[in-house]
């Protein structure tokens, strides 16, 4: 057979392309062979993410390997390629928590669109805000710092950052729709008097 015959092998097992560039050949085997090495990889190691690394390290070296393996059962190498790397990890971390078979699929990941929504919706929110109550607002409650670092990093006085936050908090109310606590107060506040 030469290299200009359209010949595909249409065996279950190993469906080679025999046509165009080596590129071309090994783009068609990854585009038909990846779902089952990426299933065999899964069932190896029991992890989605260790499987896509275990499948991207079979192609590499398959690819890599396409002059030798390319005409003969390059599914054969990769999948040899898969067992083996997955053995030396094993071998070299010694790590793995075996579960029970009824585990090994995740259940349904939780639906993070809320989340998307709501962080989404702060974000435009504390672009409303000016510059000078922005950093005050994102500082102290985003990133959890006190009154004092909040003042020493921008380079105020802990009154600034004080007023900062407590009209930069109100406004943020206003565009968000949110009530003010029954007390009036900043959360830093109602904390306060909750302690004595």
């Amino acid at each position: 057979m030469t290299s200009d015959d359209a010949a595909v092998i249409d065996d279950p097992r190993a469906r080679v392309v025999t046509t165009g560039t080596a590129a071309e050949r090994f783009t068609a085997f990854a585009s038909d062979r990846s779902p089952e090495l990426s299933r065999i990889a899964y069932l190896l190691c029991g992890d989605a993410h260790r499987a896509a690394d275990l499948v991207q390290l079979a192609l590499e070296r398959t690819y890599r390997a396409w002059g030798r393996v390319g005409d003969g059962d390059p599914f054969a190498y990769a999948r040899r390629v898969i067992a083996t790397a997955r053995i030396d990890t094993w071998r070299r971390t010694k790590r793995d928590v075996l579960v029970a078979p009824a585990d090994l699929r995740p259940g349904a990941a939780p639906d993070g669109t809320q989340h998307v929504v709501d962080r989404d919706e702060l974000v435009r929110a504390l672009r409303q805000l000016p510059a000078a109550q922005r950093r005050v607002v994102v500082l102290r409650y985003l990133l959890d710092r006190t009154e004092k670092q909040t003042a020493e990093d921008l380079g105020i006085s802990v009154g600034a950052v004080k007023s900062g936050a407590s009209r930069g908090l109100d406004r943020l109310r206003d565009v968000l729709g949110v009530e003010q606590s029954d007390d009036g107060g900043s959360p830093d506040t109602s904390r306060k008097e909750a302690q004595s």
